[in-house]
């Protein structure tokens, strides 16, 4: 059995129900006023029962750590744990394993599409909205074109199979009988390589057509306009400078045609190769990342609370229709700026410590977006993301989760167990929460023995039912959570009493009772 030590203060929530209560005569020796509320009850904009939660006003990050790795998450100082088996939509904790992350075609494009504007200003064409699925539709339609590729060649290679049967009926079996068995070779080849999934292009059959079947290989091949592109600059910079035009020609990354390309590496790029790229000194912009303490003391955090604001409440009304009135100070530093986190700075930790903070994502002078983060013992938790809709044709929201999956790995590199990257809840029934199911290799929180489970096995239960236990293990056990108080503060709530239950009266509100401080553990058993 785990315990976790938290404090607590009554609740101001109305309709709470029940909680397993102890208590044991120990005072909250230090008199603190930072405490946690805890309730079994719902936070703002649940549906009834959906959720468990607790206000929490003071809290050690290896406490909050041992929470999310049981299904809890944060919102401000409010956290909560959805009940999965009742809940409409079940979001069940999901995590990327950052130190074997390897970015996909759709990843590259963003980060690329990130270099072209900053080194040269350019905006993409076409749609500038930021679609997270972008990732999933790009993924698919490509692997779409790979099967529909293989499935042209195979039709290919039995047209051809054919026209090699009516060749060898045509010609005698003393003339030239090499070429059909080099061309059967050929076949064969082709086979195997389709098998052993490999490029087609890489496949050559040197054969004479059927007239009005396949190409004619009297005519040159056709080529791409790209390379004629190529062959025409080239020509055209040897007219210039006939000396020096291979030179720079292959400078600029076009290799010459006369002369065979260099070799080029199998290793693909890693992640930071592609978002450190050099920038050419006359870049039309400049982007600065910062990393601030979520703290009201901290100078750097003050002076641009201002700008973040103003960020904030575009973002909100642009992009989840909010009303001006409903984005006010006290609602954005309720719920970004507030956290119940201490921050701590161990020898053993990270060099900027433990805690919440805004990775402020500055562009010329002025911030465009902020990830709010928490820096855990063995993660990095992202909380929240708003940005300026102006820049949504940079992909701001995927390029944000690349920046923080980079920097959870230059953390790991100073602190060992700091290894995951926590994206919150993933929710596979809604089409708009599944593109954190893209970041890989990834793996989902189960919800009755928490153990990781890769999110490719889960998947395939997730198609069938929208709760599902992830661990097939029949003999692993369940896990609960209970609340123990270890004070006799709330002796005067109507219907507790020591050693017993408590329960609370329907519609009862605590919104104007006295502050009661009290100790509370949240013990974790698992049967």
């Amino acid at each position: 059995m785990q315990s976790l030590e938290v404090r607590i203060m009554k609740t101001k929530w109305k309709n709470a129900s029940s909680l397993d209560l102890n208590g044991e005569n120990q005072q909250d020796a230090n008199g603190l006023c930072d405490m946690i509320t805890v309730l079994k009850g719902r936070r703002p904009g649940s549906t009834p029962n959906s959720d468990s939660g607790m206000w929490a006003h003071s809290m050690t990050v290896q406490d909050y750590q041992d929470l999310i790795d049981r299904g809890w998450r944060r919102s401000g100082k409010y956290v909560y744990k959805p009940v999965m088996n009742q809940t409409c939509c079940p979001q069940y904790t999901i995590r990327c394993r950052p130190l074997q992350f390897q970015p996909s075609k759709s990843h590259k494009k963003v980060l690329k599409k990130m270099l072209k504007f900053l080194a040269q200003g350019e905006v993409p064409k076409g749609s500038c909205e930021d679609e997270p699925m972008d990732s999933t539709m790009d993924d698919a339609v490509a692997g779409d074109f790979a099967l529909i590729n293989k499935l042209d060649i195979q039709c290919d290679l039995k047209t051809l199979s054919d026209d090699v049967k009516e060749s060898l009926e045509s010609k005698g079996k003393n003339s030239k009988k090499e070429e059909p068995q080099e061309l059967l070779q050929s076949q064969d080849f082709v086979g195997e390589k389709l098998g052993s999934g490999e490029p087609s292009h890489s496949v050559k059959v040197h054969t004479v057509p059927k007239p009005g079947k396949g190409a004619d290989l009297s005519k040159p091949p056709c080529r791409k306009a790209k390379e004629i592109r190529k062959e025409r600059k080239r020509l055209k910079l040897m007219q210039q400078n006939p000396a020096g035009e291979l030179e720079g020609f292959q400078a600029q990354g076009h290799p010459s045609s006369l002369f065979p390309p260099k070799a080029k590496s199998n290793q693909p790029k890693s992640l930071e190769d592609l978002i450190f790229e050099s920038l050419p000194e006359n870049a039309s912009h400049k982007l600065e990342v910062r990393l601030v303490p979520v703290s009201f003391e901290d100078p750097e955090f003050k002076s641009s609370f201002s700008q973040s604001f103003s960020l904030y409440v575009k973002y909100q009304v642009a992009i989840h229709q909010d009303p001006p009135d409903e984005c006010g100070k006290t609602e954005f530093t309720r719920f970004l700026c507030s956290s119940p986190l201490e921050a701590e700075t161990p020898p053993n930790g990270p060099d900027c410590g433990y805690g919440s903070f805004h990775q402020q994502y500055w562009l010329d002078g002025k911030i465009i977006a902020v990830g709010v983060i928490d820096i855990l013992p063995n993660c990095v938790s992202s909380v929240y993301l708003y940005y300026d809709p102006d820049y949504s044709f940079l992909s701001l929201g995927v390029y944000s989760a690349l920046r923080e999956i980079a920097f959870t790995r230059q953390l790991h590199e100073k602190t060992s167990q700091l290894s995951y990257y926590y994206m919150g809840f993933y929710i596979h029934s809604c089409p708009k929460m599944k593109y954190k199911g893209q970041y890989r290799p990834s793996d989902l929180l189960c919800p009755e023995t928490y153990v990781w489970v890769p999110i490719e096995q889960c998947l395939p239960s997730l198609e069938n039912s929208k709760y599902c236990r992830f661990n097939q293990d029949p003999e692993a056990g369940t896990g609960t959570d209970k609340v123990l108080i270890c004070c006799l503060g709330w002796s005067q709530i109507p219907g507790f009493k020591q050693f017993s239950c408590l329960g609370v009266p329907k519609g009862w509100d605590y919104m104007y009772e006295p502050l009661c401080p009290a100790f509370v553990k949240i013990n974790h058993i698992l049967s």
